[in-house]
């Protein structure tokens, strides 16, 4: 049975609904989302019976020519939806709860109705690219090796670790494996690490931030960073009582002469910078640059909080700055933006052993310890190659992306680095952030505007574009016309009233 939404019903037959296939043309939504509604058409309607089984996924995706990410997606969104059952080994099915009664006609029941009254409603039809995340990739045959990583580390994982709290000082003494692991990680960037000791295991970069400025300040303290900066960053400290100076910027990112201004101003207690791929300008510090704020930060005593998270996406970096000045920096490095964003681990190089346990005691202090699962999970991933693979596929993938944003925007709006995934879109005259901001979610995308960065100055007319947050490339395309489109017409031509 084909389903072409014209209300025939087909074959019965539960082997003839393998060649389902979704009539997505009238439906302006995410194409996962159409396909799922289309799914709740169908059985609805009684074009698809309780039972019934549903192509593969790959097969279904070829045919719509989409993504297999959007597919699984799709699928993923009409089971939460109590439309379909996932059977290992056997395939897709229609849900049974989806039968008409014996003697019955077909439920007509819109397809918003068709969930269980506990559900909670699809969510909305948006592209929130509030979040940087990295771009899903599309390879099977990788997920398949991510879950046999996540089979060998749970069999590597010590039973007991599971069922006791953590002992006092375990964040620095406990899982050698997990801080040799995190070396390992750390050396692609930072080359003359070689001693794991100096190594701190966070679940994730936030809970590091928290506990490096819970270590390195008190409240009233002041803190810099650039005038723009990751705004988890701006929420610890304003959490902590913190007053935050920004820095100023230039195309090439932080300038070291307003560094040593502010410097020389506020007496510091910190700098939290991100020299490579700034969030979100996607600035990435000259070696020159690095080297003037190093030498800064030593001249005045101030310990640098080198925030590496993008670090490997580039293949051409510069070193770090805790390559340049070891002794004052604690290099910060998370697996969320380059392997997979719901691991939640980020690896500290401290300066010296006596800071790693000053670290880990801060660690033990805000957030008890670092789970041993995902801990476990990212050590098995690093040893045997899957972290590898993972950021290998999240750049290529990016890069693909990159190549389409450049295709689609112009070239004075667009700022961006060909191996990440964000982009700084700047904004011609007369547009400003706030609306253009407002015009982007009338059509289903959500961005955030340069305020929520800002800690210096005036906010410029930008946002930061993330373009990991559509499920495929196809989506990804869509979102950036949509972009193109309403930079080439006036805020009054978009409806914008000014």
């Amino acid at each position: 049975m084909q389903s072409d939404h014209t209300g025939q019903s087909g074959p019965a037959d539960p082997s003839e609904a393998a060649i389902w296939q979704p009539d997505l043309t009238s439906r302006a939504k995410p194409v996962y989302l159409a396909i799922a509604d289309a799914l709740a058409d169908d059985i609805a309607a009684g074009r698809l019976a309780a039972g019934q089984r549903l192509p593969p996924q790959r097969t279904l995706a070829d045919r719509l020519g989409v993504d297999l990410t959007t597919v699984s997606r799709a699928y993923s969104e009409a089971r939460r939806r109590g439309l379909l059952d996932a059977r290992v080994g056997q395939g897709t099915f229609v849900s049974p709860q989806n039968r008409p009664s014996d003697g019955q006609p077909p439920d007509t029941t819109p397809p918003e109705a068709v969930r269980h009254h506990h559900e909670a409603p699809a969510a909305p039809a948006v592209i929130d690219m509030t979040m940087n995340q990295p771009p899903l990739p599309d390879s099977p045959e990788l997920l398949d090796r991510v879950r046999r990583g996540l089979a060998q580390a749970m069999l590597r994982l010590d039973p007991q670790a599971l069922l006791r709290y953590p002992e006092a000082g375990a964040g620095f003494r406990a899982a050698e494996d997990d801080r040799a692991a995190g070396m390992r990680w750390i050396a692609r960037r930072l080359p003359g690490l070689d001693d794991s000791r100096r190594v701190v295991v966070c679940p994730g970069t936030q809970s590091a931030l928290l506990a490096l400025l819970c270590m390195l300040t008190r409240p009233g303290d002041t803190v810099c960073t650039e005038a723009l900066t990751y705004p988890g960053f701006k929420a610890i400290a304003r959490q902590l009582g913190l007053r935050v100076v920004g820095v100023a910027m230039d195309g090439d990112g932080l300038d070291p002469d307003a560094l040593r201004a502010a410097v020389e101003t506020y007496a510091p207690k910190a700098l939290y910078c991100t020299p490579t791929l700034h969030n979100p300008t996607t600035a990435t510090l000259p070696l020159e640059r690095r080297t003037a704020i190093a030498a800064i930060a030593r001249d005045h005593g101030i310990p640098v909080i080198e925030d590496d998270i993008y670090g490997v996406l580039p293949q051409d970096a510069p070193p770090p700055i805790a390559a340049l000045a070891p002794d004052i920096t604690f290099h910060v490095v998370g697996l969320a933006k380059c392997v997979a964003p719901g691991l939640r681990i980020t690896y500290v190089a401290a300066p010296d052993t006596r800071q790693a346990m000053r670290l880990a005691a801060a660690q033990r202090a805000t957030i008890l310890g670092t789970p041993p699962v995902p801990a476990a999970v990212a050590s098995q991933w690093i040893a045997d190659g899957t972290a590898d693979a993972l950021l290998a596929a999240i750049r290529s993938e990016a890069q693909a992306r990159q190549r389409i944003a450049r295709d689609l925007l112009p070239a004075p709006s667009l700022t961006a680095h060909p191996d990440g995934f964000h982009l700084w879109l700047s904004l011609p005259a007369p547009w400003t952030r706030g609306e253009f901001a407002a015009h982007l979610r009338s059509a289903g995308i959500a961005a955030a505007v340069s305020d929520t960065f800002l800690t210096a100055g005036p906010a410029p007319e930008a946002l930061r574009i993330c373009l990991g947050a559509p499920i495929g490339r196809a989506d990804c395309r869509r979102m950036l016309e949509t972009l193109a489109d309403a930079l080439d017409q006036s805020p009054a031509l978009a409806g914008i009233v000014i």
